[in-house]
Protein backbone atom coordinates (compact mmCIF):
# COMPACT_ATOMS: atom_id res chain seq x y z
CA UNK A 1 0.00 0.00 0.00
CA UNK A 2 2.80 2.14 0.98
CA UNK A 3 4.59 1.40 -2.93
CA UNK A 4 1.06 2.42 -4.27
CA UNK A 5 0.67 5.62 -2.53
CA UNK A 6 4.42 6.45 -3.75
CA UNK A 7 3.42 5.57 -6.88
CA UNK A 8 0.49 7.74 -6.63
CA UNK A 9 2.26 10.70 -5.61
CA UNK A 10 4.90 10.17 -7.99
CA UNK A 11 6.15 13.68 -10.35
CA UNK A 12 4.96 10.97 -13.40
CA UNK A 13 1.38 10.41 -12.22
CA UNK A 14 1.16 14.21 -11.22
CA UNK A 15 1.50 15.54 -14.76
CA UNK A 16 -1.11 12.95 -15.91
CA UNK A 17 -3.45 14.51 -13.35
CA UNK A 18 -3.32 11.28 -11.15
CA UNK A 19 -4.65 12.20 -7.40
CA UNK A 20 -4.73 10.02 -4.34
CA UNK A 21 -8.09 9.18 -2.83
CA UNK A 22 -7.75 10.47 0.67
CA UNK A 23 -11.17 9.04 2.29
CA UNK A 24 -9.92 8.54 6.09
CA UNK A 25 -11.20 4.82 7.10
CA UNK A 26 -13.87 4.50 10.59
CA UNK A 27 -11.90 3.68 13.33
CA UNK A 28 -8.41 4.78 11.71
CA UNK A 29 -8.75 8.62 12.24
CA UNK A 30 -6.06 8.22 14.94
CA UNK A 31 -3.38 6.37 12.93
CA UNK A 32 -3.78 9.48 10.05
CA UNK A 33 0.12 10.51 9.50
CA UNK A 34 1.60 7.08 10.56
CA UNK A 35 1.79 5.32 7.02
CA UNK A 36 2.28 2.38 8.53
CA UNK A 37 -0.14 2.02 11.36
CA UNK A 38 -3.04 3.72 9.15
CA UNK A 39 -2.42 1.10 6.49
CA UNK A 40 -2.89 -1.75 8.88
CA UNK A 41 -5.72 -0.38 10.60
CA UNK A 42 -7.74 0.31 6.89
CA UNK A 43 -6.12 -3.35 5.80
CA UNK A 44 -7.98 -4.75 8.59
CA UNK A 45 -11.16 -2.72 8.20
CA UNK A 46 -12.01 -2.60 4.99
CA UNK A 47 -11.56 -6.71 4.19
CA UNK A 48 -15.28 -7.78 3.31
CA UNK A 49 -16.30 -10.17 0.81
CA UNK A 50 -18.43 -9.93 -2.28
CA UNK A 51 -19.42 -13.43 -2.82
CA UNK A 52 -17.76 -15.69 -0.63
CA UNK A 53 -19.94 -15.70 2.12
CA UNK A 54 -18.61 -17.33 5.12
CA UNK A 55 -19.77 -17.54 8.96
CA UNK A 56 -23.25 -17.97 8.40
CA UNK A 57 -23.87 -20.78 9.97
CA UNK A 58 -21.84 -20.65 13.80
CA UNK A 59 -20.40 -23.22 14.98
CA UNK A 60 -19.78 -23.94 18.73
CA UNK A 61 -20.55 -25.30 22.30
CA UNK A 62 -24.09 -27.07 21.79
CA UNK A 63 -25.17 -25.68 24.69
CA UNK A 64 -25.20 -22.31 23.42
CA UNK A 65 -28.02 -20.71 21.92
CA UNK A 66 -26.74 -19.27 18.99
CA UNK A 67 -24.64 -21.77 17.58
CA UNK A 68 -25.99 -23.58 14.34
CA UNK A 69 -23.54 -26.52 14.38
CA UNK A 70 -21.44 -28.34 16.83
CA UNK A 71 -17.63 -29.08 16.74
CA UNK A 72 -18.38 -32.14 14.77
CA UNK A 73 -20.55 -29.81 12.12
CA UNK A 74 -23.83 -31.55 13.05
CA UNK A 75 -26.97 -29.21 12.78
CA UNK A 76 -28.01 -28.84 16.17
CA UNK A 77 -31.72 -30.42 16.03
CA UNK A 78 -31.85 -32.04 12.94
CA UNK A 79 -30.29 -35.84 12.74
CA UNK A 80 -28.05 -37.11 10.20
CA UNK A 81 -27.15 -33.22 8.64
CA UNK A 82 -23.72 -31.90 9.01
CA UNK A 83 -22.83 -28.38 7.43
CA UNK A 84 -19.50 -28.84 5.56
CA UNK A 85 -18.76 -25.73 4.36
CA UNK A 86 -17.33 -21.86 4.66
CA UNK A 87 -20.80 -21.44 6.68
CA UNK A 88 -18.89 -22.70 9.75
CA UNK A 89 -15.51 -20.40 9.39
CA UNK A 90 -15.96 -17.84 12.10
CA UNK A 91 -13.43 -15.08 10.10
CA UNK A 92 -13.59 -13.95 7.15
CA UNK A 93 -10.13 -15.42 5.38
CA UNK A 94 -8.25 -12.82 4.59
CA UNK A 95 -7.66 -13.67 0.52
CA UNK A 96 -10.19 -16.33 -1.41
CA UNK A 97 -12.15 -19.14 0.25
CA UNK A 98 -11.78 -22.03 -1.96
CA UNK A 99 -8.47 -23.14 -0.05
CA UNK A 100 -10.20 -22.66 3.48
CA UNK A 101 -13.36 -24.61 2.34
CA UNK A 102 -11.66 -27.62 1.18
CA UNK A 103 -10.00 -27.92 4.35
CA UNK A 104 -12.99 -27.41 6.16
CA UNK A 105 -14.38 -30.61 4.01
CA UNK A 106 -11.67 -32.37 4.70
CA UNK A 107 -11.39 -32.00 8.04
CA UNK A 108 -15.50 -32.80 8.22
CA UNK A 109 -15.10 -36.35 5.99
CA UNK A 110 -12.62 -37.28 8.63
CA UNK A 111 -14.99 -36.50 11.65
CA UNK A 112 -17.67 -38.41 9.52
CA UNK A 113 -15.31 -41.40 9.26
CA UNK A 114 -13.89 -41.22 12.63
CA UNK A 115 -18.07 -41.32 13.79
CA UNK A 116 -19.09 -44.59 11.73
CA UNK A 117 -15.63 -45.76 12.44
CA UNK A 118 -14.50 -46.65 8.78
CA UNK A 119 -11.29 -47.87 8.94
CA UNK A 120 -10.90 -47.31 4.86
CA UNK A 121 -8.58 -44.17 3.56
CA UNK A 122 -10.14 -43.56 0.57
CA UNK A 123 -7.55 -45.57 -1.14
CA UNK A 124 -9.46 -47.32 -4.15
CA UNK A 125 -6.32 -48.72 -5.25
CA UNK A 126 -5.97 -51.21 -2.79
CA UNK A 127 -10.26 -52.35 -2.51
CA UNK A 128 -9.97 -53.22 -6.01
CA UNK A 129 -6.89 -55.18 -6.13
CA UNK A 130 -7.75 -57.23 -2.88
Amino acid sequence: MKKCKTIGESEEMKKVGSKIFTTVYPGCESFVGNDDKYFRCMAHSIVITLNHQTGTAKMGNPRDPTTVVDPKLRVKTISHLRVVDASVMPNIPGGNTNVPTMMVAEKGSDIIKEDIRCEADNDLHSFFIE
